[in-house]
């Protein structure tokens, strides 16, 4: 007797999902193994020293290493972007989102949320410990810093939180461009923030790199446990 029309779609269903899900795993590895690759050339007597340097000289005026390159407003937006992977923005951002939940009578999605974010937290500030990179003093900071520089904390928060938001938000979506546009608004915001770091003269581009890919990481981890909880 052949399956009827509503276990054959469950089926076909299921066996996409298994395909996203072996495609999030292979990525986490991929994820995890470039961070690896760039913290080991960062910690190899310095041997992304030279261009990382030179990543951040090339941001200021030849000559005036105080000043920006650009126009006075792309400094402003490169300081408006910068919040946006900061601990209050991300704070508030993701007590919205677990207000959200929360109102909506999901319990275990707020709770989920608000530990996947402490857990990047934490695991930011482990990391950070570890590697205890000194921050790049070749121009003048255009932020306040009060850790150490690898990896950039704002890229990876940055990352695993609105990663892990878009990801979500795609998970409940129905339409396909619906799922696009919320993963590209999150990697849209991830990337300005990775980039306001190093213009700020506040991070090497590695450290950006490797916040980059430990949030990413953090983010399929969280999308994968989600999923195995749903």
């Amino acid at each position: 007797m052949g399956m009827d029309k509503k276990t054959s779609r469950w089926l076909d269903l299921r066996e996409k999902m298994d395909v996203v899900v072996l495609a999030a795993a292979l990525l986490l590895v991929v994820a995890l193994l470039g961070f690896a690759l760039v913290a080991k050339e960062v910690d190899d007597a310095g041997r992304t020293q030279t261009f990382d340097e030179w990543a951040i000289r090339a941001l200021r005026t030849p000559g005036n290493p105080s000043d920006p390159v650009g126009p006075g407003w792309l400094e402003e937006m490169a300081r408006d972007m910068t919040a946006l992977g900061g601990v209050l923005v991300l704070t508030l951002v993701t007590a919205a989102v677990a207000g959200y939940l929360w109102l909506n009578q999901q319990k275990h999605a707020t709770v989920f949320v608000i530990g996947a974010t402490l857990g990047a937290l934490a695991l930011s500030l482990l990391l950070k410990g570890v590697f205890d990179r000194p921050r790049p003093e070749l121009v003048p900071h255009l932020s306040k810093i009060a850790t150490t520089s690898f990896p950039s904390g704002h890229s990876m928060l940055s990352a695993a939180v609105y990663l892990t938001l878009g990801a979500m938000l795609a998970r409940i979506a129905e339409k396909k461009r619906l799922k696009l546009y919320f993963v590209g608004i999150a990697l849209l915001l991830t990337f300005l923030v990775g980039i306001s770091r190093v213009y700020m003269g506040v991070h090497y581009p590695t450290d950006v790199l490797a916040g980059w890919l430990a949030g990413l990481g953090w983010a399929i981890l969280c999308w994968l446990v989600a999923g195995r909880m749903q």
